[in-house]
């Protein structure tokens, strides 16, 4: 393979991240995290201090998103992210944005190819969702649905 899958999701928080009603959201987010990084796939993920860095930005890809809460991951194929999203804890924690993020403004997603060895940074995550948002899916960029299709290829 040449190539691996990049993935940015965001989304904006209900409440401030110290709001005690994100609690459980604050709580499980390490161990959400450590499934990811212990999947089969996973590649790389944006360091903690690196994104809250970027969510705070004032001039930042975010600045106009306050509250954001997101991931930028690199995994080594769709049928890996797409088992990891939704076969682990991480898909119970995807139940319950209804409690967490604002309606209409939540879970977030765009996925492209990029070579081996890069690590995107979020302005590119958001440059991509633009894409995303402005030609629709496409087999370079694209969201869920097409993920959901990659994922079930690749296990056909």
């Amino acid at each position: 393979m040449t190539r691996h899958l990049a993935e940015f999701n965001f989304g904006t928080l209900r409440y401030s991240w110290d709001d005690p009603r994100l609690a459980d959201f604050q709580n499980g987010l390490d161990q959400v995290n450590a499934i990811g990084a212990r999947s089969p796939g996973s590649v790389w993920r944006m360091p903690d201090d690196v994104m809250e860095a970027a969510q705070e930005d004032p001039r930042g890809p975010l600045a106009d998103r306050p509250n954001t809460a997101s991931t930028l991951s690199v995994w080594t194929g769709p049928g890996r992210l797409y088992r990891f999203a939704m076969k682990t804890l991480h898909a119970r924690f995807m139940a319950r944005n209804d409690e967490w993020f604002v309606p209409g403004d939540r879970g977030y997603l765009v996925c492209w190819w990029v070579p081996i060895g890069h690590r995107p940074d979020v302005a590119e995550g958001m440059a991509r969702w633009n894409e995303l948002q402005a030609q629709g899916e496409t087999e370079n960029v694209f969201g869920s649905n097409m993920l959901a299709d990659l994922a079930a290829r690749e296990t056909a």
